[in-house]
Parts: C-alpha cells; structure tokens; sequence
C-alpha cells in the first residue's frame, strides 16, 4: 500500500465542520506563505474529531445497556506543515493522536487503545538531475490495553521509528526506483495462559532491521514487467533475506488487461491473539520471538528443524483488468499464500519451560510456536462512477487453513464470504445534496465452542491427594475443538444524507 496524505490549501483559508449524531469533526486548513508565481509556498491542514456516542446514545437507544448508552468513545487530532519550493521540491511535517475506548461494557470489560506519533517527508527535484530523490522518517507508539473482569489484565505496545531514502530515474519510457529503509522498534507484550489464568506470559523486546530494494519497470508496447528485488538484513536475529519478486500487466487490448505477480516475504513482527475468546477483541505484538522451538511437526508427521525465527510466505496472485464502458469498470484477482513459517502463542502448553521438565515435547512447554499453512481465494470490483453516482460492489471469498503441529485448523479471521456495497448520489445545486449507503453482508467467524464445565483439580496435596473425594475451588472448562464452531452471518446497513453549505470568508 502507498497512502498518502494531501497538503494544505496554499491559496486560501478553508475548512469544514461536520456534525453527526456520533460525534463532531473539524477541519481547518491555509497558507502559512501564500504560493508564489514561481510555485513556493507553506500551507497547513488540522483536522480533529471527537465522539459524543456515550452520551448521545442513551438518548437514541434507550433499550441498550440499561438506558446507560454506548460506553464507545474516540478523540482523533492530525496536523501537517508543507513547505514547497520552486524547482518541485517539498518538505511535509506530521503529528498525530489518536484515542479509542470502550469503557467498562456491562461492567464485564474495558478496552482502551491509543497511537501518537509525528515525523516528515520530502521531495528534492534537482535542476541539473534526471533523479528525484525522496525520503520519510517517523516515530509512532501503540498502545492497548484489556481489562476483564476476574481475569488478569491483558496488555501489549509497540514503539518504532523509521528512516528511509527512495532513488527514482525515469528512462524513456522505463522507471528505476531504489533506495534504503532502516527500521527499528521495540515490543511490550502481557497475558496469561488460556489454561491457567495465574500463569502470565510477559515479554519485552528490541529489534533493528536494515533494508534495500531495487525496482525496475519496463513497458514495452502490451507489456509492462517489473521485476524487482529487496534485500532485508534483521540484525538483531544476525539473519540476511534476499527477496525476488515479479509484476506482470500485458493489455490483451484498450479495454482488458491481464496481471500477475508472485514473490518471497518475510516478516519479523507477529500479532497475537487468543483462539478462547469467542470474539476477538485484543491483539498483542511481539518481534522475533524466544522461547521458540528448536524443530516442529510437519503435516507428514516429519520432524524439521527451524533455522531462524522469521515468518515466510510466497504469495502468487493473477487476474484482470476489464473496461465495461468508459464509466464501469470490473477488477477480479485470485491468490494463493503459502505460508512456509508463521509463529503464534502455543495454545497447547500444559508445563513450565524448566529444567525438570526438559524431558517433555516442546510443543507442550514453549510459550510459542512454529505453524505452517496456506490461503487462498478471490476478490472481485465492480465499480461506476460519474459526476452525480458513485456505486462500488466488492466481493471476497477466502478459505485460510493452519497447521500447529497437531491438527489443521482455521484461525479466527477465516471469513470464507464478504460483501460491500456502497452508493452515493449527489444532487442539488453545486450537488450540495450527499445521500450514501453501505451494506455489509460477512458470513461467521471460526470459534472455538464451550462443551461444558467440570471442577478442575490441583496437584497441591501432592501423592498423598485424593481426587476421588477432594473438592476443587474452580471450575474448568472443556473445550470442543479448535475454531470448530461458526459464528452466525452478520450483515450491517448503513444510511446516511448529507447537506453541506459553503461560506465565504472576507478579509479587511
């Protein structure tokens, strides 16, 4: 993905003010130095918005939570600074903040999770140079945080920062891009054991990651082929990953383009989360992981031993391009991922990782461990658009399956169908007029479901327990299998109608 933020107006002061039932947003923006014949100039755009859902709602939705509301609240603010020269050259300063909260839900739960960081990026157009050279640099931290009730709390943060320089030469009708990306960030990660909620798994880690990469894009008449390669060395794992990778786009002809692309990626930083929670609502972060296995289980039942600690995959995606008519347009890809190394938490860990139980299989006593598997499926884009409409379909069907060691299973995220459609029509003078719908049709999640409960025993009375007559202080729960069950389907509609007024500003 490449996104990419607009600069200020450098012309004029503007802005916005949006009121919803939810909440407010405002969006303020002008020029710092008004531009400039030759095309010099600094503007800045602010933006803010905040939630009034939980007060709002009791008003709204009486019958929810006992007439106490919605307890989810956020509070967002981004500001930018552009500074444009006059050969093309730009300078861009960021900062952001953003805060979200669900507060104590039925008194069962709260979760909160925010992400502040800042940093710049800019664009130098040499005169006397065919290159144009660009570069970023940032620092952003993430933080969250679940509270449960008569559970330990669950938490996990990542701080990281980020350095790169990108090289481009256009030649005829080709482009060369290279450049050099130094990454570095650091892991907070809090739980506890599924089986055993006094049993807390907390890590903290630092991790440094140089990278490089060579792009070049070739069109020759039907065929654009871009071939490319991007070195990455992780320093602190001592572990050097060379990664080709292709795209191809041949145009059959004005109309239909057909493309494919395929290639190796690695990965150090892995989320975790936990396959007991029936709805998923806290993801934690951990880089490179210890605690690992030395050798896993292959779906052969082989033993093979892990070289390193990196999560693999080699992607392969083909589809097309297909021009209905100059305003409909339809984009179908397939994929398919296969998944040589994934690391996730061990679900399966019933002992201590000490020395007096060395004797027993790692699959049993590592906090985590090594998984293969492989995704596969299709999206499909079905898109119009024209002064006044705007209507986009998009359809995915995916099937994710995971290997452990022991069992294949889906995990949480295995959604096999979901659909989006959205439309807007604008209508009025100067279209002043916005009505938008959304519709979203997903089918169930994976679970993994409760078969019943039973009171758990404890070792504590050591040979000498009796477990025939002794009397447990807790119960236990007995699970099914792993993400055997599905959630039901979930469909959403949302409706919305839009008036905006434009005012003037005059200045004295």
């Amino acid at each position: 993905m490449d996104i990419s933020t607009r600069d200020g107006n450098k012309r004029g002061m503007d802005g916005n003010i949006g009121v919803n039932p939810f909440g407010v947003k405002v969006q303020i923006e002008g020029p710092l130095r008004k531009l400039r014949p030759n095309g010099s100039g600094i503007s800045y755009i602010l933006s803010a918005k905040k939630s009034y859902l939980d007060q709002s709602s009791k008003m709204l939705y009486p019958q929810i939570n006992d007439g106490n509301g919605l307890p989810f609240n956020y509070g967002d603010i981004y500001g930018k600074v552009s500074f444009g020269g006059s050969t093309g050259s730009k300078f861009n300063a960021f900062g952001f903040s953003f805060n979200d909260a669900v507060n104590s839900y039925q008194s069962l739960a709260s979760l909160n999770w925010k992400n502040n960081g800042g940093g710049g990026n800019f664009v130098v157009s040499p005169s006397s140079s065919p290159v144009l050279i660009s570069g970023n640099f940032a620092r952003s931290k993430y933080e969250i945080i679940l509270q449960e009730e008569n559970k330990e709390d669950r938490s996990s943060a990542i701080t990281s920062f980020n350095f790169g320089l990108d090289f481009k030469y256009n030649i005829d009708k080709d482009v060369l891009r290279y450049g050099v990306e130094v990454v570095g960030f650091s892991t907070y990660y809090k739980t506890f054991a599924s089986l055993d909620n006094a049993r807390i798994i907390e890590y903290e880690q630092n991790t440094t990651e140089l990278n490089a990469f060579f792009d070049y894009k070739l069109n020759r008449k039907r065929w654009v082929v871009e071939p490319s390669l991007r070195i990455q060395y992780y320093s602190t794992l001592a572990v050097f990953s060379p990664e080709p990778r292709l795209g191809l786009k041949y145009k059959v002809t004005e109309r239909l383009r057909l493309k494919a692309a395929t290639g190796l990626y690695t990965q150090n930083l892995m989320a975790t989360n936990s396959d007991r929670d029936v709805v998923n609502l806290f993801y934690g972060f951990l880089a490179g992981p210890e605690n690992l296995q030395n050798e896993y289980t292959t779906p052969d039942l082989e033993k093979k031993e892990i070289k390193n600690v990196l999560q693999q995959a080699i992607h392969y995606i083909a589809g097309f391009e297909f021009d209905i008519t100059e305003k409909l347009n339809l984009n179908v890809e397939g994929y398919y991922r296969d998944f040589r190394q994934l690391t996730n938490t061990n679900r399966n860990k019933i002992f201590d990782d000490t020395a007096e139980n060395q004797d027993q299989p790692e699959e049993l006593r590592r906090d985590f461990v090594v998984e293969t598997g492989w995704a596969a499926g299709g999206d499909m884009v079905l898109k119009y658009e024209d002064k006044r409409y705007y209507f986009n379909l998009v359809y995915s069907l995916a099937k994710v399956n995971r290997w452990d060691g022991f069992r294949w299973y889906p995990p949480v995220f295995d959604r096999r169908h979901n659909l989006n459609l959205i439309g807007n029509y604008n209508f009025g003078k100067d279209r002043a007029y916005e009505v938008s719908v959304r519709w979203n049709l997903g089918s169930g999640l994976p679970f993994t479901q409760t078969q019943g409960f039973y009171q758990g025993q404890t070792a504590n009375g050591g040979i000498s327990l009796d477990y025939l007559t002794g009397n447990s202080q807790y119960l236990t729960v007995q699970y099914a299998d792993l993400n055997g069950g599905r959630l039901p389907y979930y469909h959403r509609l949302d409706i919305s109608i839009k008036r905006s007024f434009k005012f003037k500003m005059r200045h004295h």
